[in-house]
């Protein structure tokens, strides 16, 4: 099954958007024209950057930003336990809300509300904004009588997600302002300061070394011609983002993530607890397993794994138990897996859930410190190889040069 980004036009003239699923685009065409919508676009819904429940719960795009939408999910969770009336609550945001973007989602969801709309149904009209986790909570809430309950938990999850974030975030400025540097550093000192420092080895006409030979040659490239290798190396990022835009190239990529090493344990940590936060959250929603399962394929955010989990939720609707298919998977962890079948052999799946999400969260605490603590060692060892060898290849030729001469 895929989802599908629609406009559409129904039969009062009103122009509507939402999300509709289809096994192919003819399905999904078939259930919006049984609603009576005049179609104006049918696109399938792209993967993207995913933050959320476990990391993976909600998109962020179009100038939304994650803490903006924790604010908003606090607060109307904090009016509707007050009795305020929806439609009232989110005029109320509409004026608090500082960021643009969402003070406009926030209008039109307002006024589709007022209109007669639920509030999930007005979420789906902003599919850029709010995941399906999003709003399948909200409806799950809604069918509870517990919305408040509800919007108050996806803003608690919202906010580890957001921490966790903005800590792996901080921990990655500091190498990537020191690769720039390293980058930009290298340039310079490549076309202004090697020529003036290889000019008399070059005019000795003696036999050099490979090491400065490769230096000489990689200098004379970058100062003739720097603008081509700038092109160069803008062309090699868009034809890799093109890639890894396509179905296989996104299947290669997502797998080399989880197998690289230092960062690969990271990640796969970090989909097995979007995985199981985000399950146990929607099952502790009311929502049916096999719906469940699908949802969070859908915002895992890997295409592995939801490749993985979508082989699972079709199992799963077919009578099978979760564990039995994912035990031999190499990408879900089998200790994990055990834990899973005795959840689902006892009726204690959501709560075994939770324990993993607790376990393995700190397991990402863990590993992000203990990244941190090892990138400068490896940082600074990479710059010492560096200038190192940019050193040794033009001093030890000038050495052998002034001893040929002193001779």
């Amino acid at each position: 099954m895929s989802l599908y980004n629609y406009r559409a036009k129904s039969p009062k003239g009103d122009y509507v958007e939402g999300i509709v699923e289809g096994s192919t685009d003819e399905s999904a065409v078939s259930i919006l024209r049984d609603k009576d919508l005049t179609i104006i676009s049918l696109v399938v819904r792209k993967e993207g950057i995913l933050e959320g429940s476990g990391g993976g719960g909600f998109k962020f795009f179009g100038g939304v930003k994650m803490k903006d939408l924790v604010v908003f999910s606090r607060q109307l969770s904090v009016m509707m336990a007050a009795s305020v009336p929806i439609v009232q609550a989110l005029h109320i945001l509409m004026e608090q809300t500082q960021n643009k973007p969402l003070k406009k989602i926030v209008v039109q969801m307002a006024d589709d509300v007022d209109g007669g709309m639920k509030l999930s149904e007005a979420l789906t009209r902003h599919p850029g904004t709010f995941s399906d986790f999003f709003i399948s909570m909200v409806k799950a809430g809604e069918a509870s009588g517990k919305l408040d309950e509800t919007l108050n938990y996806l803003a608690d999850q919202s906010e580890r997600d957001y921490e966790l974030a903005s800590k792996i975030k901080g921990a990655m400025m500091y190498p990537a302002f020191i690769v720039c540097a390293m980058i930009v550093v290298g340039f310079i000192m490549m076309i202004f300061v090697v020529p003036q420092l290889t000019q008399m080895l070059v005019e000795s006409g003696a036999e050099l070394p490979l090491m400065t030979r490769a230096l000489i040659a990689t200098s004379k490239i970058l100062q003739g011609y720097w603008w081509l290798v700038a092109l160069a190396a803008a062309g090699a990022f868009a034809a890799l983002r093109s890639l890894i835009n396509t179905p296989n190239g996104r299947l290669l990529f997502d797998e080399l993530k989880v197998k690289t090493p230092i960062f690969g344990k990271l990640f796969a940590t970090i989909y097995l607890v979007r995985f199981t936060r985000s399950l146990s959250t929607l099952m502790g929603g009311g929502v049916p397993l096999a719906q469940a399962m699908e949802i969070v394929a859908n915002v895992i955010g890997n295409a592995v794994w939801k490749k993985m989990l979508i082989d699972t939720t079709t199992a799963v609707r077919e009578g099978n138990t979760i564990a039995s298919q994912v035990m031999n998977n190499p990408n879900f962890p089998q200790s994990v897996a055990h834990m899973v079948a005795i959840g689902e052999q006892t009726g204690r799946l959501e709560e075994i859930l939770k324990t993993l999400t607790s376990f393995y969260s700190k397991e990402i605490n863990t590993l992000v410190d203990g990244l941190i603590s090892l990138i400068e060692p490896v940082i600074m060892v990479v710059m010492g190889v560096a200038v190192g060898g940019m050193v040794a290849a033009i001093l030890m030729p000038m050495f052998s040069l002034i001893n040929a001469q002193g001779g």
